[in-house]
């Protein structure tokens, strides 16, 4: 597959409850990581497969829900082709500590999706 999934997040209300739930429903292993100040994202193992990861929502007053990312070649270019098929773009693309690039988008019928491209690609 050309762009497979290759991380899904959740963005959540409360961290702590979502980390015991998911922890205690799959047995995934969780691993805080820093990113500056008082943030930090919890990344998931899931063993085989794709993994993700979790954290306080970014947006306040936003419900919980999750997001798949998809993998591109090209961040920049993929977030243009997507705005000029009809997307809006949520977030333009940045830099995420030095892993790689991320955007999200809308496409036209209302579903979030995030575009990502690794450091190592």
């Amino acid at each position: 597959m050309a762009n497979p999934f290759v991380h899904v997040e959740l963005n959540t209300t409360d961290i702590a409850a979502a980390k015991t739930f998911y922890g205690a429903l799959f047995g995934w292993t969780l691993q805080d990581v820093p990113m500056g100040g008082q943030r930090s994202y919890t990344m998931i193992g899931v063993g085989e497969g794709t993994g993700g990861g979790m954290q306080t929502h970014p947006v306040p007053g936003a419900p919980s829900g999750w997001l798949a990312y998809v993998n591109v070649d090209d961040i920049h270019a993929a977030t243009e082709k997507a705005r000029k098929l009809g997307a809006k773009v949520m977030r333009e693309p940045m830099e995420v500590m030095g892993a790689g690039w991320l955007s999200i988008i809308i496409d036209p019928t209302g579903a979030t999706l995030g575009l990502w491209k690794g450091s190592g690609q």
